[in-house]
């Protein structure tokens, strides 16, 4: 049984090895579409057009990224499904690191008016 594990081993690490840049290009385009996406929601919001912000930053995150994702995976989906690893991984990190401070006792921030009334 372990001889048949030791024949197996090399072949899995060699592909592991093989995957591990398209899982750092896939954290590298999560980290730049999720961190840009956060930057366009606290620039947009102070913004005097911030529709302006939300669709350029959306067409420059969205050409980026797929193009990134097009260049790592080639013409192998095993290339792809690693960069969409690590893009998930970058997703829940980014949100993890861009949370805002939690209190144990604080209510639920009470919602802002954004169109004045007629």
């Amino acid at each position: 049984m372990t001889e048949r594990f030791n024949a197996f081993g090399p072949i899995v690490y060699e592909a592991l090895w093989a995957w591990a840049p398209a899982w750092l290009a896939g954290l590298a385009l999560g980290a730049f579409f999720f961190g840009g996406l956060y930057w366009t929601v606290r620039h947009g919001l102070v913004s005097t057009r911030p529709a302006r912000w939300f669709v350029i930053s959306l067409a420059v995150r969205l050409v980026v990224t797929l193009y990134g994702f097009y260049l790592v995976a080639g013409d192998q989906w095993p290339r792809l499904l690693a960069c969409l690893v690590g893009f998930l991984i970058a997703r829940v990190a980014v949100t993890w690191l861009t949370r805002g401070p939690r209190s144990a006792n604080a209510a639920p921030a009470k919602e802002a008016r954004h169109a004045p009334e007629p």
